[in-house]
């Protein structure tokens, strides 16, 4: 395409040429004016429809035409299909009004959020109060929205503004974290508690020995160094059992590949249990039965579990009933059971016995040298060996500790 100029230029250059060409023809001077004349009709005409140049500025005023917005990326497609695959909530809002909620968004919220005002979408002060500072001009900083949606609840919210005054709000449970958090801190300051306790007595009573002197003071000091040798053995058996939770846990996610045999180990601990200072060793009632039962396991962690279950009920049980010890056979499965017939829990205590620390009545549990650590240490075992602990208790008649097991292929 020519523009008028080239159009004008090139008729002309044809007329010349025709009127040349007729003139050497031998034409006369009025077809040559006629000649002439057409050519340059068809030059006019020519120029007249040849659309010219388009212009580079709006109607001649100079000022440069306006540029199209760029589109929202909120309302493109894949937007809404990648928000749908995000497994915590996610909003999108143009202009405080929220325009896209993924299925997280909605099970937390409401699916009537689509459509309403973001600042009353999420009914939190400090999700309001944080929504309307923000400018745009920096990025903001997380939001925490404590008690939300639930008391004792804590969640992060998170803003990235787009051009136009579109933003996307992002929601983050930091609930589990938190829970977590209070865990291990509650877990050092009972710890510490535990091996202060012991260690302030020891102090105590060596302290009182430098002081006593003479014959006299024999007894005494042998009542002393008995309590000091007690409380010694006790901060032991705390550090033995702190550093076994801690093993067990660093192992949770390994699934122990050696097939071993549960019955032997039974058999074994009891053995042991009977041999030892343990209180009531005749008390416990032997049931394993004469055949093997293999599972997958560490055998020194399911020593030590049944060497705990066991322990508890010696300890707890009253002094000359029967600690029933069973392995019951069930379909692909084993399951080790202990049963005691002492003062029994009571229901609100069950679900707390796992716990670290956790106990039920801590002065009789120190008195017969408990840690507080036993059952958590036997819920992690059976926990990394694929196992089922069920507590069963009823006050005044007994109390039954089971763990199913797989049996092993």
């Amino acid at each position: 395409m020519f523009d008028r100029l080239s159009s004008l230029v090139i008729a002309l250059t044809l007329v010349a040429v025709a009127a040349i060409f007729a003139g050497l023809a031998g034409g006369d001077a009025l077809t040559i004016t006629l000649l002439a004349a057409a050519g340059a009709a068809a030059a006019a005409i020519v120029h007249a429809a040849v659309p010219g140049a388009p212009p580079d500025f709006d109607g001649g005023t100079g000022a440069p035409e306006p540029e199209a917005p760029p589109p929202s990326l909120l309302r493109h497609p894949d937007f809404a299909r990648w928000a749908d695959q995000e497994r915590e909530p996610l909003i999108g809002t143009a202009d405080n009004v929220v325009t896209i909620a993924n299925d997280a968004a909605v099970r937390l919220l409401g699916r009537h959020i689509v459509g309403a005002d973001i600042r009353t979408a999420i009914r939190h002060p400090a999700a309001t109060e944080g929504l309307a500072a923000a400018d745009g001009a920096s990025p903001p900083s997380p939001i925490d929205l404590v008690d939300f949606p639930r008391s004792g609840q804590r969640w992060t919210l998170r803003i990235a503004e787009l051009s136009g005054g579109d933003r996307i709000i992002f929601l983050s449970d930091r609930s589990a974290i938190d829970a977590a958090d209070r865990m291990r801190s509650d877990f050092v300051a009972n710890a510490s508690h535990e091996l202060r306790t012991p260690l302030a007595a020891i102090l105590g009573y060596v302290e009182t020995l430098h002081d006593l002197t003479g014959e006299t003071d024999v007894p005494t000091r042998r009542r002393f160094l008995s309590i000091i040798e007690r409380e010694a053995r006790r901060m032991q058996q705390l550090v033995i059992d702190l550093l076994s939770i801690s093993r067990v846990e660093a192992d949770r996610f390994r699934r122990p590949t050696t097939p071993v045999d549960l019955a032997a180990i039974v058999r074994t601990t009891i053995a042991q249990l009977q041999d030892s200072e343990e209180a009531r060793p005749k008390d416990i009632v032997a049931l394993p039965g004469d055949t093997a039962v293999p599972v997958l396991g560490d055998e020194a962690q399911l020593a030590q579990l049944v060497h705990n279950i066991i322990s508890n009920a010696l300890k707890y049980g009253r002094a000359g009933t029967p600690v029933t010890v069973e392995l019951i056979p069930e379909e692909g499965r084993v399951r080790l059971l202990v049963s005691d017939e002492g003062d029994g829990i009571a229901p609100d205590h069950l679900p707390r016995l796992t716990e670290r620390f956790y106990r039920v009545d801590e002065a009789r549990s120190r008195s017969v040298g408990g840690t507080g650590l036993g059952l958590a240490i036997v819920k992690h075992i059976a926990e990394r060996h694929r196992g089922q602990l069920d507590i069963a208790s009823e006050p005044g008649k007994g109390t039954r500790v089971s763990v199913v097991f797989p049996l092993a292929a």
